[in-house]
């Protein structure tokens, strides 16, 4: 969500068949991506035209328009599920050492994990919450845009490939156990233990569209918001300013702030260098109008 971030500039006639196309999208799926980053959209409609092999935006528009198995497959242009277990350990070491013990101070606890994906961000929070005695007291919402990412994120199976790092970044964040008392070994794949999931709810939601759902002591929506352009971003940081409690937690990816949005006035510094925040009186319907 950095503000240094500028969009590159297209060609005028690219730019009317992206809108057209991010409009197609909108009323025939009901899917919003008006509001995100220009110049990231650009860059994945480029390699969805590509694959597709459409000579430009308006040639995938229309294919899209009277192909349903054309956007569903798009879909995996349009987000983005890069992502990593107890990625940035730094961040979930000061949520295992400072939020936690705020957190303790509430007899039920729900956690949005706004943005999911498929699901390393949710097995790391709940394993944390496991190993630090608040799994029990904890209902976790993790929502997508994404359909399959969610399937993915439900089913918890990831190449094992991948495991010595999501190993390495949880001894980091200050794992009490082995990451491995977690997954078990399986055709190529670590699957999660199904326990994790038993206090999970994976629901579709879109920060574009979609209203708040519940209250809630801690957002993490991490890598999410830089994906956006200003106003989708202010809307998201509304979104979670009225779904958390007063004195709630509000986690962000290393490259986001709020320092430029409408809304930071709602929000307290508690660890700025690992992006968490903290929720205050301040009164958000006064700086939606502002």
């Amino acid at each position: 969500m950095d503000a240094a971030v500028i969009d590159d500039v297209f060609a005028p006639h690219e730019e009317i068949e992206l809108d057209l196309l991010l409009e197609a999208i909108w009323r025939q799926y009901q899917y919003d991506f008006r509001g995100y980053s220009r110049s990231s959209l650009h860059r994945r409609m480029e390699r969805a035209c590509q694959r597709f092999e459409c000579e430009g935006f308006s040639q995938l528009q229309h294919r899209l328009l009277r192909e349903p198995a054309v956007f569903a497959e798009l879909m995996g242009f349009l987000t983005i599920q890069v992502s990593e277990m107890f990625r940035d350990p730094a961040y979930f070491r000061a949520l295992r050492e400072r939020v936690v013990p705020h957190l303790r101070t509430w007899p039920s606890l729900k956690v949005w994990i706004a943005g999911c994906a498929n699901g390393e961000e949710f097995y790391s929070l709940a394993i944390l919450f496991r190993e630090e005695g608040l799994e029990d007291r904890t209902i976790f919402y993790c929502t997508d845009i994404s359909p399959a990412a969610l399937a993915k994120a439900e089913a918890g199976i990831f190449d094992l490939g991948r495991i010595p790092q999501f190993t390495e970044n949880h001894r980091q964040s200050g794992g009490r156990s082995s990451l491995s008392d977690y997954y078990t070994a399986a055709y190529g794949g670590a699957v999660f233990d199904k326990s994790l999931r038993t206090r999970a709810v994976f629901a579709e939601h879109s920060l574009a569209t979609d209203q708040v759902f519940a209250e809630v002591q801690l957002v993490s929506s991490r890598n999410v918001l830089i994906y956006f352009d200003r106003g989708l971003q202010d809307r998201a940081l509304g979104l979670f300013g009225e779904s958390l409690v007063r004195s709630g937690f509000l986690g962000l990816g290393s490259r986001e702030t709020l320092r430029f949005s409408r809304y930071s006035e709602a929000y307290a510094d508690f660890d700025p260098e690992e992006r968490i925040y903290r929720r205050n009186t301040a009164d958000l319907m006064a700086m939606a109008d502002a």
